[in-house]
């Protein structure tokens, strides 16, 4: 795994919420999550898109390996990979919101900056 956060689940639970919340960032640019789940879809994300940017047969299936939606991964290759195609790193942005109501969680949006 990426990070050393537990999150409160078990390995095969954080697992597949991270990818879950992975696939959900790259189909529609950002999300809302609490700070702790958005530090640790940053690394990922930023590793996705890097494969997206080899454009091979072996980094489409290392994507697809994390990625849960089949058309989310071709939207990754065709669409957002090549957008950031000059850039070399810091493809999303983690910004805080402030407190949950109800269980006072710091809450944060993680969006993938402006493409070039």
């Amino acid at each position: 795994m990426f990070g050393t956060r537990k999150l409160g689940r078990t390995t095969d639970q954080r697992k597949a919420m991270l990818r879950a919340m992975t696939t959900y960032l790259f189909e529609n640019g950002k999300l809302e999550t609490t700070f702790y789940r958005a530090k640790e879809i940053q690394p990922i994300a930023e590793k996705m898109i890097t494969l997206g940017k080899k454009k091979d047969l072996a980094a489409y299936r290392k994507a697809l390996a994390w990625i849960t939606k089949e058309d989310v991964a071709k939207k990754l290759f065709d669409e957002i990979a090549p957008a950031y195609a000059k850039r070399n790193g810091g493809y999303t942005r983690v910004t805080r919101l402030g407190p949950r109501r109800g269980d006072a969680a710091e809450m944060a949006i993680i969006e993938l900056v402006e493409k070039d």
